[in-house]
C-alpha cells in the first residue's frame, strides 16, 4: 500500500500534487498499478466536486493505473450545496478518449448506505474498460465467493430499483429516507459544533457519509504514556475513553495518518438521544483527561 495524505484545512479535499508526490516516491521499490479513491470520503465525509473527479481520472489515465472507487456513502450526502457525482457519469461526459481506456472498478453496498447501514451484507460492483482477459478471472473469483443472504440480496435489490411514485410503499420508504437524512444531517452539524468548543480538539465539516473526523490536539504528558504503552495516542485515547465512559470511537492511525497527527472517527448515524449522550460521556472524558484529572 501506497498511502497519499488529504489536505485537512481544506475539507479533507484530494491534492493532485501530492498523488504526484506518493506515486514518484512509491516508485523507488514497488509499480503501482490502481489507485484507490472513496467518495463520499470515509472517515473524512468530504464529497469531491467535478473538477477534483475529472483531475483524477486524467491522473489514472496518464499514469495507466486501475481506477478504484469507493462509492458506498453516495446516499448520505448532508453538505449544503454539494452533491454527489458518480466517477462513472463524469468519465463517460469525458470524451472517448477516458470513457474507452480508463479501466474502472466503482463500488456501491447497502451495508453503508441509507437503506442497510451495517445490518444487512450486500453490495455490488460495476466494472469498465476491464480488459477481456482479466475480466475472465474476476468472473471466477466471483462464482466462488458469492455468500450474500437472502435479506441482503433483497435490500440491494430496493437500494438498486427503490418504490416508484403510485407505488404502495413509495410514501412509506420516502418519509424513512427523509427521516434517516435529516437526522444524519442534523447530528453531523451539532457534534461538530460541539466538539470544535472541546479545548485540545477541532473538527472539519462533514459534506457526507456517516462519520465525524475530528483531530486530537493532545498534551505532552499523554503522548508520552502512549509511547511509553508501545501504542499510538489516538489508540491510548479510545482505550481510555472505552474503559472510563464505555463510548467506542475509531483511532485515526488505522487510516495511515502523518506521524505526530492524532484522529478520532465518530459514527453519527444514530438516535439524536444516542448522539447526546455519547457527546456527554465523550465530553467528561476529554475535558478530564486535558486537566490531567483521569488515571494513567
Amino acid at each position: 500500500m501506497v498511502p497519499y495524505q488529504l489536505m485537512e484545512d481544506q475539507g479533507w479535499a484530494l491534492d493532485l500534487d501530492e498523488l504526484h508526490r506518493a506515486l514518484t516516491v512509491a516508485r523507488g521499490h514497488c509499480n503501482p498499478r490502481a489507485i484507490y479513491i472513496s467518495n463520499p470520503g470515509n472517515p473524512t465525509g468530504h464529497v469531491q466536486d467535478r473538477k477534483s473527479i475529472e483531475e483524477v481520472i486524467q491522473f489514472a489515465a496518464a499514469e495507466r493505473l486501475l481506477l478504484l472507487v469507493d462509492e458506498v456513502y453516495q446516499e448520505s450526502v448532508h453538505g449544503q450545496g454539494r452533491e454527489f457525482i458518480s466517477y462513472k457519469k463524469v468519465l463517460f461526459e469525458m470524451g472517448k478518449e477516458y470513457s474507452e481506456t480508463v479501466e474502472m472498478v466503482s463500488f456501491h453496498s447497502v451495508s453503508s448506505a441509507s437503506f442497510g447501514e451495517c445490518g444487512l451484507r450486500a453490495g455490488y460492483m460495476e466494472v469498465v474498460n476491464m480488459d477481456p482477459e482479466v475480466m475472465h478471472y474476476v468472473e471466477t473469483l466471483l462464482c466462488t465467493n458469492i455468500c450474500t443472504p437472502v435479506t441482503g440480496q433483497l435490500a440491494l435489490d430496493l437500494m438498486a430499483n427503490p418504490p416508484k411514485p403510485g407505488d404502495s410503499s413509495y410514501d412509506t420508504y420516502t418519509q424513512e429516507l427523509v427521516l434517516i437524512r435529516t437526522t444524519l444531517s442534523q447530528n453531523a452539524r451539532r457534534a461538530q459544533e460541539f466538539l470544535n468548543d472541546l479545548p485540545g480538539m477541532s473538527c472539519q465539516s462533514a459534506m457526507g457519509g456517516i462519520y465525524l473526523y475530528p483531530r486530537l490536539h493532545l498534551p505532552s504528558e499523554i503522548i508520552e504514556q502512549a509511547k511509553k504503552s508501545e501504542v499510538e495516542a489516538d489508540v491510548l485515547y479510545c482505550q481510555r475513553l472505552l474503559e472510563g465512559e464505555g463510548v467506542v470511537v475509531g483511532a485515526g492511525c488505522q487510516y495511515g495518518e502523518k506521524t505526530g497527527k492524532h484522529h478520532l472517527r465518530l459514527c453519527t448515524l444514530v438516535p439524536p438521544d444516542t448522539l447526546d449522550e455519547v457527546l456527554a460521556r465523550l465530553g467528561s472524558f476529554h475535558l478530564h483527561l486535558m486537566s490531567g484529572t483521569t488515571s494513567p
